[in-house]
């Protein structure tokens, strides 16, 4: 009979050392992703419930800043697109950072989620922070790395994917 190694009861020192320091190191990502799910879901409400955005021009609205970026973007033409239907893509927008932020912050498909946020991330950091110099001041590039950590281990732990993912185990969750 093969017996496959559980990967998530391992313990990052060498010593076997089960105090604090490893408790702190499983649960390390946790506050990033309750900050991740608050912010996005924030984020999209405030989209949502900001009467000056969701308009095709006008001071706030989301085609007047489109149109203000557009020639400073890395991708003008993605820029162009949003243009098309700027209310649209606003809505677009909203709710895709609601269902983020949802997702993030119940630890539901959290892979997607952070997938969905890497790309909100990566697509507000090519056109709308592009032209911040030096880099480092557009706030768009720190969310996108800080999506990555999940995009790649999801929510193992305090998370709706871990229940489901210990029933299909036939075990408790812990």
């Amino acid at each position: 009979m093969t017996h496959g190694m559980r990967s998530d009861t391992h313990t990052p020192y060498l010593d076997g050392d089960h105090g604090w320091r490893d408790t702190a190191s499983r649960y390390a990502l946790i506050p990033l992703r309750i900050f991740l799910g608050i912010t996005f879901i924030y984020a999209g409400i405030d989209k949502l419930t900001d009467s000056a955005f969701l308009k095709d021009s006008g001071a706030g609205s989301i085609g007047d800043t489109m149109r203000a970026v557009r020639d400073s973007s890395a991708i003008p033409a993605l820029v162009d697109m949003a243009l098309n239907n700027p209310v649209g893509f606003g809505y677009a927008m909203a709710f895709g950072e609601l269902a983020v932020g949802i997702g993030a912050l119940l630890g539901l498909l959290t892979r997607i989620a952070a997938l969905g946020g890497a790309l909100i991330s990566l697509s507000l950091w090519l056109t709308v922070s592009w032209a911040s110099d030096p880099y480092y001041y557009g706030n768009d590039l720190p969310y996108l790395m800080a999506w990555l950590p999940f995009v790649l281990a999801g929510a193992p732990l305090l998370s709706v994917d871990a229940v489901i993912r210990k029933r299909r185990r036939g075990g408790g969750y812990r």
